[in-house]
C-alpha cells in the first residue's frame, strides 16, 4: 500500500505558534492557533477540511478542534499510538485517506504545554501497566533514564563517547542561533558550558536532553493535483512508512538480542523498499532528538553509516550546515523546541520550499522521523 502513496500527496500548509516555556493559552487554543496558521499558509478554508490526525498523548481531540475551526463534514479522522513515535505517522495515514477518496484536506496537528503544565514522569508512586512495572521499580523511572542506560551501551559496545553527543547537540544548537522563533536562539552552547552541566540521568547531561516546551505547530495535506492551486511550493509525501520490530518492549528493548536495534531499522526497510531514491541522495535530515544518542542510533538505522558508526559519522562537522548531512535545521527537540517531533515535520517543509532560516542550498529531499525507541514512523519528502 505505502507504494501507492508515492506523490499522490503533499503538504501545503504550515502552522505554528511560538514556542515557551510558558504560554497563557490553553493547549485547546493553541492547537487551534497552530491549524488556522496552516491553513490560511494554504489559502484553504476551514470548512473545507475533513480529515484530521493526530497522536497520543494529544489533550485536544478532533472533535473539538473541527467545532472550534468550523470545519465541514470530517469523513476521516486517526489518532496513532506511541506519543513522539507517531509524528510522521499522522502524515502518513492522512496521505492514505485522501489517496483512498476518503476525504479531500487533512489536518494533523500537536500542541503540548510541557513547559508550564504537568510533568507526567515527576510521580515515582505510580502504579505502571506492562512494560513499565518492570522497569521503574530498579529506578528507570523517565525516559532519559532508559535513553542513558542504551546510551552507555552504545558507548561502551562501539566507542561512542560524550564528545560525540556534543556533536549532535552543538548541531542543533548552531541551527536553533540562526531561527528567531527557537527558544534557544541566540544562546550559544560551548564545549566547556555542556562538560560542565549537570547530569539528569548519566551519561546524558542537561544539553543530551530535550526542551520542555508549551506550543503547537500544524501541518495541512491534499491531493498533488490540487495542490498545484495552494499558495506554496508542493512538498510531496513520496514515501511513509511506521516501524514496531518483533517483540519489542517499550520505549527501550532492553530484553532483545541486540537491544541497539531499535524501530527505526523496521520503519526504514519499509520507507526505502517505497522510494525512488536511498540515503545517499537525501539532502537534509530531521531526527527525531529527545535526546542526543538518538540521533546517532537513527543515522544507522535509516542506512546513513554502518552498524556502530553513527556516533564517528557526527564528526567534523558532517552534521552542520556543508556536512555530509545537515540535521534539525531549526534547532530540533534540543534546541528550537519540543512538541513530539512535529517541529521536525514544518521544518522539513521549510527546507523544500527554500525558506528555512538555515537552508540548504538546493535541497529536494529531506527524510524526517519520529521517536527512535518507540514504536515510530518516518517521511521521505520532495520538493
Amino acid at each position: 500500500m505505502t507504494a501507492t502513496l508515492k506523490d499522490t500527496t503533499a503538504i501545503v500548509g504550515i502552522g505554528q505558534t511560538p514556542f515557551s516555556r510558558q504560554l497563557a493559552a490553553s493547549e485547546k487554543t493553541l492547537a487551534c492557533q497552530a491549524v488556522l496558521a496552516a491553513l490560511d499558509d494554504a489559502g484553504i478554508s476551514p470548512s473545507h477540511v475533513d480529515a484530521f490526525a493526530s497522536y497520543s498523548m494529544e489533550t485536544t481531540d478532533e472533535v473539538e478542534i473541527a467545532k472550534a475551526i468550523g470545519a465541514g463534514d470530517v469523513t476521516f479522522f486517526s489518532r496513532v499510538g506511541y506519543g513522539g513515535g507517531g509524528s510522521c505517522a499522522t502524515v502518513a495515514h492522512l496521505a492514505a485517506a485522501l489517496t483512498t477518496g476518503q476525504a479531500t484536506v487533512g489536518v494533523a496537528w500537536r500542541s503540548r504545554k510541557r513547559g508550564s503544565g504537568p510533568r507526567p514522569w515527576r510521580d515515582t508512586r505510580a502504579q505502571l501497566p506492562v512494560p513499565g512495572q518492570w522497569t521503574r521499580p530498579y529506578g528507570l523511572l523517565r525516559p532519559a533514564d532508559e535513553i542513558a542506560m542504551l546510551a552507555r551501551r552504545y558507548m561502551h559496545e562501539y566507542g561512542a563517547t560524550r564528545d560525540h553527543f556534543f556533536n549532535v547537540a552543538l548541531a542543533c544548537r548552531n541551527r536553533a542561533n540562526q531561527n528567531p522563533a527557537a527558544m534557544m536562539y541566540e544562546r550559544p552552547l560551548t564545549r566547556e558550558s555542556y562538560m560542565a552541566s549537570r547530569w539528569i540521568s548519566e551519561p546524558l547531561c542537561l544539553f543530551d536532553n530535550c526542551l520542555e516546551t508549551d506550543g503547537a505547530l500544524a501541518c495541512v495535506i491534499v491531493a498533488a493535483d490540487r495542490a498545484r492551486d495552494c499558495r506554496h511550493r508542493p512538498v510531496y509525501v513520496h514515501s511513509a512508512a511506521q516501524g514496531l520490530p518483533p517483540q519489542h518492549h517499550g520505549m527501550v528493548n532492553y530484553w532483545a538480542d541486540d537491544p541497539l536495534a531499535g524501530p527505526s531499522w523496521t520503519a526504514a526497510r519499509q520507507l526505502w523498499k517505497a522510494a525512488d531514491f536511498g540515503p545517499a541522495d537525501v539532502d537534509v535530515a530531521q531526527i527525531y532528538d529527545a535526546f542526543t544518542p538518538l540521533i546517532p542510533l537513527s543515522l544507522e538505522g535509516y542506512g546513513f553509516c554502518g552498524r556502530g558508526e553513527g556516533a564517528a559519522f557526527s564528526e567534523g562537522g558532517a552534521l552542520e550546515l556543508g556536512g555530509r548531512l545537515p540535521v534539525n535545521t531549526a534547532g530540533g527537540g534540543l534546541s528550537e523546541a519540543y512538541v513530539h517531533g512535529f517541529n521536525l515535520i514544518n521544518e522539513g517543509v521549510r527546507q523544500l520550499r527554500g525558506t528555512s532560516t538555515a537552508q540548504v542550498p538546493g535541497a529536494s529531499t529531506c527524510l524526517v522521523t519520529a521517536g527512535e525507541g518507540v514504536p515510530t514512523s518516518a517521511l521521505l519528502l520532495r520538493s
